[in-house]
């Protein structure tokens, strides 16, 4: 009976909208690789993602979200063992160390750690609500970041470093910091942009430079181009599902994981490409009102931190193909083919119904 009334809470609409861009992402995956006979499977794979997320997603909904707090420390742990095990033992791929292979399994912890640092980083803030005008509170909590984004940078994986750096800080902004400990924060950043640009690999100052002026780098800017020329092709209908040029004739690549927002606004044109951004919005609106609904600090932190992580990432992938942000291995939230970032999401999301399901105090009766 317990059980029940705590199933009566779960947000459907949440998991309908991300099923909705799941199907959807199977759809445009199939469109970016009709003509690639080695990636024929990527549909399906991307749907079997989606399948074993959503059976993660309802367990982890099931859990009391509280007891994860329990395991902050075991989980920051294991989220550095893990960033440790990649660097020295992981699988390279594209010029970068980013999987672990466990098996008939390959999985990228990266991903899954974004997640893991969004608990710790919960519980710890709410620990101390009430308490983050302290000068000690505030330099712990950037500390507790520091670890995991220089080990996630060193694979090396740029995007994702900034993407639990950013999450983070949005964090301990939202838990009550103080105006001076905002003011320091830009003041330092400012003052590590020279030192962090002296560190960075070679590549990613080029995409930096690229960005900034194209005609430094022809090749980097190139695919930006074609997705600037994909977007514009789609006009205000489209070209229809499965015919666009740039698409099918290959002149776009990586379209089906970093690049799908251009095979979007190419197939479907103005219209539909803001339909699809309708539909985030709405969904990220929704977790949004289910944060401020959450009964207490912890869950509350939850929540932001995930909804964080999807606005982040839709903001630098579309960002990237519209050539407002430089180029990074970013996803598009349940779109792009990517099977640990897939799974992650619908974990967060998990987490997310855990605290709309378990906040409230249990009637009997």
């Amino acid at each position: 009976m317990v059980n029940r009334r705590i199933w009566h809470r779960f947000d459907w609409f949440v998991l309908f909208i991300a099923l909705l861009l799941i199907l959807f992402g199977v759809a445009m995956i199939r469109s970016a690789t009709l003509n690639s006979p080695s990636l024929q499977s990527a549909p399906l794979r991307h749907a079997i993602s989606g399948l074993i997320g959503l059976v993660l997603l309802l367990l982890t909904a099931s859990v009391d979200y509280r007891i994860l707090g329990y395991l902050k420390w075991p989980l920051y742990v294991l989220t550095l063992l893990l960033l440790v095990g990649v660097i020295y033992s992981g699988k390279a791929a594209g010029g970068a160390q980013r999987w672990l292979v466990l098996g008939p399994i390959m999985f990228q912890p990266s991903e899954f750690v974004k997640l893991f640092i969004i608990v710790v980083m919960a519980r710890f803030l709410a620990d101390r609500e009430g308490e983050m005008h302290k000068w000690s509170n505030f330099l712990l909590a950037i500390l507790l970041l520091v670890p995991p984004v220089v080990l996630i940078y060193k694979e090396p994986d740029l995007g994702t470093a900034i993407a639990v750096l950013f999450v983070g800080g949005v964090m301990i902004l939202m838990s009550g910091v103080s105006l001076a400990h905002v003011a320091v924060s830009f003041g330092a950043t400012l003052v590590a942009i020279p030192i962090v640009w002296q560190h960075l690999h070679g590549y990613m100052r080029e995409r930096i430079l690229s960005f900034v002026n194209p005609s430094l780098d022809a090749t980097n800017y190139n695919n930006v181009r074609q997705a600037l020329i994909s977007i514009g092709s789609g006009g205000l209908l489209g070209q229809g599902y499965g015919k666009g040029s740039q698409n099918q004739l290959h002149f776009l690549r990586v379209r089906y994981t970093d690049f799908i927002f251009s095979v979007i606004a190419e197939e479907w044109g103005f219209i539909g490409t803001v339909i699809f951004l309708l539909i985030l919005l709405i969904f990220l609106l929704r977790l949004i009102r289910q944060a401020e609904r959450a009964q207490d600090q912890f869950g509350r932190l939850l929540i932001t931190g995930v909804v964080t992580l999807i606005y982040f990432q839709v903001f630098v992938n579309i960002g990237m193909t519209m050539r407002l942000m430089p180029v990074t291995g970013i996803p598009l939230p349940f779109v792009s083919y990517g099977r640990s970032s897939l799974i992650t999401l619908m974990l967060g999301l998990g987490l997310v119904e855990s605290v709309i399901m378990h906040s409230k105090k249990l009637e009997f009766g």
